[in-house]
């Protein structure tokens, strides 16, 4: 059983473009922020930072925690509400190691296509960046 971090708890809340993935109490949440990761506890200072590519942890009032991937996007906190706008998201227990490396080698092999198309070849590698996230969070997990 995990142990209890604070009997005071937020509303805390996850929304991707297709679906809300979390509306729940939380006693904590650790965000990786724009400048870096940052936790939010109940009557945290108001707040709104960009997401980078990484794992939201969600602590439930019972100390139970979720982790869920975001690919970037916003947070906004303030003292009674995290509320985290992520472009995607995926529960980390969802993603599989050997599709996202093929993924990975398929994208690798498109940037050197794309080499003389700057726009396309900046999007590649922002989908590169995002599965070499999704395969380090993986990593931090195991």
């Amino acid at each position: 059983m995990a142990e209890k971090l604070t009997d005071k708890t937020f509303q805390f809340e996850l929304v991707s473009p297709e679906r809300i993935l979390a509306s729940e109490e939380a006693s904590m949440v650790i965000v990786p922020g724009g400048e870096g990761e940052f936790g939010v506890l109940a009557d945290h200072a108001p707040m709104l930072s960009s997401l980078r590519p990484g794992v939201v942890s969600v602590t439930s009032p019972a100390g139970e925690v979720k982790r869920i991937f975001v690919s970037g996007g916003f947070v906004d906190v303030t003292g009674a509400l995290c509320s985290v706008l992520a472009e995607e998201a995926v529960n980390l227990n969802d993603l599989d190691r050997a599709s996202l490396e093929e993924k990975l080698k398929d994208l690798e092999d498109d940037i050197g296509f794309a080499k003389d198309d700057h726009a396309k070849a900046s999007h590649i590698q922002k989908n590169i960046d995002i599965v070499r996230a999704k395969l380090a969070a993986l990593a931090q997990a195991a």
